[in-house]
């Protein structure tokens, strides 16, 4: 080395050493737009959003880092992936609930110093706690008082601040509490893993996901009081659950009390009965629906809606039995995995013969595809079927028609070869988004439904059949040029799945249609073709819904249209209002002709006003209403009033049924298979 050199090399020594330092101090965040940036070490999320913009960080409530809910305040101290979210993110809702349950239970102990505190986590629409409040009992008459102490402590910018605690204080201290509820929490918790939230002077067991302070709170309302057992087993202490929603803004709360008023206008609950369209009874039992003739009739229209699809898309329909031997549901998997709370076996006179209540049609039609040998130049397979199963949801938990425990899925699985699952899966989408088009759900999101990521036992098959079925959803989605959001863990325990998300008139997201690549059933199932190479292979097994249940499905419907159903589905089109006794005769000729051109009709003949005819009819949400009189009779015509628009004018019959088949084929496109 020249003497140069070693001059040079002295004089870069302490800018490398520098340069070193830096770098040993500063770490890369990588943005969700791809952008990296670098900052230090110990920086906090609110820090990176500062550094964005300040009106970022004013908007910013919590965070995730390396795919893990942190709190903003979290230092961070090595490379990763950040994400910054807002009250308008599903994951800012949540912290920022979760957040008001921690604030309410506060609120609950200044008045109720005895209580015994569960777990108040937050949910779609705001947050719980499930409460002991042992001799006392607390009414809606008692609610005010806990809003208005949760007000007046958010008021006061109490900092949420995360720490780790030891097995032992943390026992220590709900054991001095005489709290038997958070004790058991803890048992049942490794020592290193569990950790206290505080705020002002309130501390509970919590994981963490908070907003930076409770000053965010600007609106509370408590909704309701419900009885709920602790850990959901009848079996053990009933405690009292605790309602409550929160916003960051009053304007917020307002709007979502309209819309509640409004939902409980549209509870298909209550619209089921006005139009008589289904019922339950406590002596057929809890979650079993009875379906009334118009449902009858309704559920019927939906399913030929649904078979002419499917008989244009190739499917064949089958029919599979209510039950099945529990052997059956063992080698699917479907018994371990839920039979502790499904219905019971059913033990038959002979020894040792046990049957299940249907839980699932697939493993049905496993067996199906069974029946025969088949070759690569058979498949696809698409089998079809209505089929009802059963599930034996928790009595706390039925809800309706949303929560059954008897239910009809519009079930169909495809048997194909590997090379056939891209555009068998692509053709599924088809269906699904005519079905959404149809029935008039335009504003959707398809969540790719993933396997956790740590708690793989909860899944069965091998990684490599399950990265086969993800790869093939996702591209399969991103080729149809879907907008989607993927969920981890939320997988069914034998495949990945694509699951639509739809916004309903109110705003409220459901899950609606379902699409599951399925490597697993096949390989329990021991199903096979014969390839072009004469030697035998595993189908891939496609399981779909565009329904999902018919229960479901029709509540969702009766919901969003508040009983307003399409012209084409609803029970009646078109109902004959006559003035009087004297034109029941030409009534009773236009429901004639009209019933010759398949409108569902039928006259009104009770003697009662004609307003109140029309009141009535209103009421039953009948789409057309025909009003008949003198004038009408002479001319041959009728005046048509059309259900919440009021007069459409006077028309001839025939023009008039021009009129609605041209409304029904302007609703109802045609199916284009591929």
């Amino acid at each position: 080395m020249s003497k140069i050199e070693i001059n040079l090399l002295f004089c870069l020594k302490p800018i490398v050493i520098f340069a070193s330092f830096i770098y040993i101090y500063m770490i890369q965040i990588t943005l969700p737009d791809g952008s990296i940036k670098e900052y230090a070490k110990g920086i906090t999320p609110m820090d990176v959003a500062n550094s964005i913009s300040s009106g970022l960080a004013r908007a910013v409530i919590s965070a995730s880092f390396n795919e893990k809910t942190i709190e903003s305040t979290t230092s961070l101290n090595t490379d990763g992936a950040l994400i910054l979210y807002t009250f308008d993110q599903p994951e800012g809702k949540k912290a920022f609930w979760h957040s008001s349950a921690h604030l309410m239970a506060q609120a609950v102990l200044k008045f109720y110093p005895e209580a015994k505190l569960t777990i108040g986590p937050a949910i779609d629409n705001g947050f719980y706690y499930d409460i002991d409040f042992g001799n006392e009992t607390i009414t809606d008459k008692d609610f005010s008082k806990i809003e208005e102490k949760m007000l007046e402590i958010a008021r006061g910018k109490h900092t949420f601040t995360l720490r780790s605690v030891s097995k032992v204080e943390a026992l220590a201290l709900y054991q001095k509490e005489k709290n038997p509820y958070k004790v058991e929490l803890i048992e049942n918790l490794e020592d290193g893993e569990i950790t206290f939230c505080d705020h002002d002077d309130f501390t509970d067991l919590c994981r963490g996901g908070h907003i930076p302070n409770t000053e965010i709170i600007k609106a509370v309302k408590i909704t309701s009081a419900a009885g709920a057992y602790w850990r959901g087993s009848e079996k053990n202490p009933q405690l009292t659950r605790l309602y409550g929603i929160s916003f960051p803004k009053q304007k917020m709360l307002t709007d979502y009390l309209e819309m509640l008023e409004e939902a409980k206008k549209r509870d298909h609950r209550k619209l089921g009965r006005e139009l008589e369209l289904f019922t339950f009874s406590a002596k057929v039992g809890q979650g079993l629906p009875l379906w009334l003739p118009k449902g009858a009739a309704l559920r019927e229209r939906l399913e030929n809606f649904l078979k002419k699809v499917q008989k244009q898309a190739g499917y064949d329909m089958v029919v599979s039995p209510h039950i099945g031997q529990k052997e059956l549901y063992v080698t699917s998997g479907h018994y371990e995995k839920y039979g502790a709370d499904s219905f019971q076996p059913i033990h038959t006179p002979k020894e040792g013969e046990e049957f299940l209540l249907k839980p699932m049609n697939c493993p049905h039609h496993c067996e199906i595809y069974n029946f025969k040998n088949y070759s690569y130049k058979d498949l696809p397979k698409r089998f079809a079927e209505f089929g009802t199963v059963y599930r034996y949801e928790q009595s706390g938990e039925l809800h309706g028609l949303t929560r059954v425990r008897g239910f009809t899925q519009d079930d169909a699985h495809i048997f194909c070869t590997p090379e056939q699952v891209n555009s068998e899966f692509k053709n599924v989408i088809d269906i699904v988004l005519y079905v959404f088009r149809t029935l008039g759900f335009e504003n959707f999101t398809a969540q790719v439904s993933l396997r956790d990521k740590v708690k793989r036992e909860k899944y069965i098959g091998t990684d490599e059949n399950w990265e086969k079925a993800e790869n093939a959803i996702i591209e399969a989605a991103k080729e149809k040029g879907l907008s989607t959001v993927i969920e981890y863990g939320e997988a069914a325990f034998y495949g990945p799945k694509l699951d639509f998300m739809v916004k309903d008139a109110l705003g409220r997201t459901w899950q609606l249609g379902t699409i599951q690549v399925d490597y697993n059933l096949p390989e329990r199932f021991d199903l096979t073709y014969k390839g072009s190479d004469n030697e035998l292979h595993r189908p891939v097994m496609i399981h779909r819904a565009p329904f999902g249940s018919m229960e479901r499905f029709i509540a969702i419907l009766l919901e969003h249209t508040g009983g307003n159903f399409p012209l084409w589905l609803a029970a009646e089109q078109v109902i004959i209002l006559p003035i009087s006794d004297k034109y029941q005769n030409y009534a009773k000729n236009v429901l004639q002709l009209l019933e010759n051109s398949d409108i569902r009709t039928l006259i009104d003949e009770r003697v009662e006003t004609i307003g109140k005819k029309i009141r009535d009819a209103e009421t039953n949400k009948i789409p057309y209403m025909l009003i008949v009189g003198e004038n009408e009779e002479n001319d041959g015509v009728v005046s048509v009033r059309r259900h919440r628009s009021g007069d459409v004018g006077v028309y001839n019959i025939p023009t008039f049924i021009k009129m609605v088949q041209e409304e029904i084929e302007n609703t109802v496109e045609k199916f284009k298979s591929n």
